[in-house]
């Protein structure tokens, strides 16, 4: 299977010591360059650690994420040469010299964000908006959704050690699910699938992510114009700023019984609301 290798390993204890076969997620480099029709030659556009696979669908929602694209079909050509890098021909309308001196992109597997100039650069204004307190969602189906995304989590399942983000109807359905090392760019690789299907803006959509909710996640997804970002771990203080500002429901601390809603709590349904209310500091 793409994305995982079989290593050895030693399992250790006081009493014992015995090697065995694990599956191991792959994290390999993957350089984006972009031609520039002035110098004619392709110029680097960023450079990111990725579990290989889905490779085109990364680059898409990267672009389109960042502001760089509107469309799929602003994307004309993309050619892999090796197994490390990918050359892309935009459309004649995006300047390649003013991504290069505007953006300075280098991203791990822990960070989506690094590289970038200053935190103004970052700080895009997207063309889709949630719609104001809908869809409205009952707390049970958003209860339900991690177990759904890991459900779905065929690398997971193998190796133990990779992010998720999935994208599900406001009815709990599992629209589309993709996983990489770096959790920035599993959801890279949701949003490319999802505009080279033309299936934008999220406006009725719910975001499940299997990690912390960071600001650039919830940076990304407010380019689409998602309604409900929903994880299982804990969000930062400016992913909370970040969805207020673009009026996106943010939940986190998931669980089978209960969440955090820490904004746009119009979206879940009543009864939910009423808890959140009635709690201190907003916390359930």
């Amino acid at each position: 299977m793409e994305g995982i290798q079989l290593k050895n390993a030693l399992k250790a204890s006081a009493e014992s010591r015995e090697v065995f076969s694990e599956h191991i997620v792959v994290e390999e480099p993957l350089e984006i360059r972009v031609w520039d029709a002035t110098t004619q030659v392709f110029q680097s556009l960023s450079v990111t650690m990725r579990t290989p696979g889905r490779d085109l669908e990364m680059v898409t929602g990267f672009l389109f994420a960042e502001g760089i694209i509107r469309s799929n079909q602003d994307i004309l050509k993309i050619e892999a040469q090796g197994q490390h890098i990918l050359l892309l021909t935009l459309s004649p309308e995006i300047s390649t010299q003013k991504l290069q001196q505007e953006r300075s992109f280098l991203s791990n597997a822990s960070c989506g964000i690094c590289g970038k100039s200053h935190l103004g650069s970052i700080q895009h204004h997207s063309c889709y908006f949630p719609a104001t307190n809908w869809p409205v969602v009952p707390i049970e189906i958003l209860l339900s959704l991690p177990q759904k995304l890991r459900n779905h989590q065929n690398l997971f399942e193998l190796t133990g050690g990779i992010h998720a983000a999935g994208l599900f109807s406001s009815d709990g359905q599992l629209l589309y699910l993709r996983e990489d090392v770096g959790r920035h760019n599993a959801l890279d690789k949701l949003i490319g699938k999802a505009v080279q299907e033309g299936q934008v803006p999220w406006r009725d959509k719910i975001l499940v992510l299997s990690g912390r909710i960071g600001f650039e996640l919830v940076q990304k997804a407010s380019m689409l114009g998602v309604a409900i970002i929903l994880a299982v771990g804990a969000p930062s203080s400016l992913a909370i700023e970040t969805a207020e500002e673009h009026g996106i429901s943010l939940i986190g601390f998931t669980k089978v019984d209960r969440c955090n809603i820490y904004c746009g709590e119009g979206r879940v349904s009543a009864e939910a609301r009423l808890l959140v209310k009635n709690t201190p500091q907003g916390h359930v």
